[in-house]
């Protein structure tokens, strides 16, 4: 798959028939290029940074799962495309993983936009996170969607600095509910240099 490709279009979507050959080694190949690509903030925060493969990955399989045809792939098409980094911006996906459903609804019920709360910050530079407007992920009462979608969008000098950064890079979440930082593994910046042109 392209590695200088910066979005998502039809002629990147294969036959479903033809994906079903190839479906449990694209699934290995995920399971090993997420695990590059994650790390956790705090007790229950885990973000994995997108890229095009991952969102390739991702728009067949909710194609293969719901076979919903043409109109389905447009569908797809439009609600992770704009999730493949664009070279100059780091693209996550921030889900709060919490096994008891109670507990999680009581932790939940207080995050609300906990979306709005996220930085990353390396060699003097804060870059905010912005949450993708696909959906409102925060309810009026003040609950928080467990999945959250962030672009990281920096400045041609920023992005520069932090391909050419040695580290360390901070991940911080600062809700009044939720404040946790957390250095990203060493091995993690090295491979999402590569989403940055």
């Amino acid at each position: 798959m392209p590695k200088d490709a910066r979005t998502l279009i039809r002629a990147d979507v294969i036959p479903i028939a033809e994906y079903a050959k190839i479906r449990s080694d694209k699934r290995r190949e995920m399971i090993a290029l997420k695990r590059r690509r994650r790390f956790h903030v705090g007790p229950y925060a885990t973000v994995i940074f997108e890229n095009w493969d991952t969102m390739w990955y991702q728009v067949h399989e909710m194609l293969i799962t719901e076979q919903g045809g043409e109109e389905q792939i447009a569908d797809e098409l439009a609600a992770y495309a704009p999730l493949v980094p664009n070279g100059r911006e780091l693209v996550a996906t921030v889900m709060f993983e919490i096994e008891d459903k109670e507990r999680r609804e009581r932790i939940l019920a207080r995050l609300g936009g906990v979306e709005r709360t996220m930085h990353i910050r390396f060699d003097g530079e804060d870059v905010p996170g912005e949450p993708e407007h696909d959906v409102e992920r925060s309810t009026p009462d003040g609950r928080a969607s467990s999945v959250h979608f962030l672009h990281f969008r920096m400045t041609p000098e920023q992005a520069a600095k932090f391909k050419a950064t040695a580290g360390p890079v901070i991940f911080a979440i600062e809700h009044p509910h939720y404040r946790h930082m957390a250095v990203i593994p060493p091995e993690v910046v090295e491979e999402v240099k590569t989403d940055l042109a």
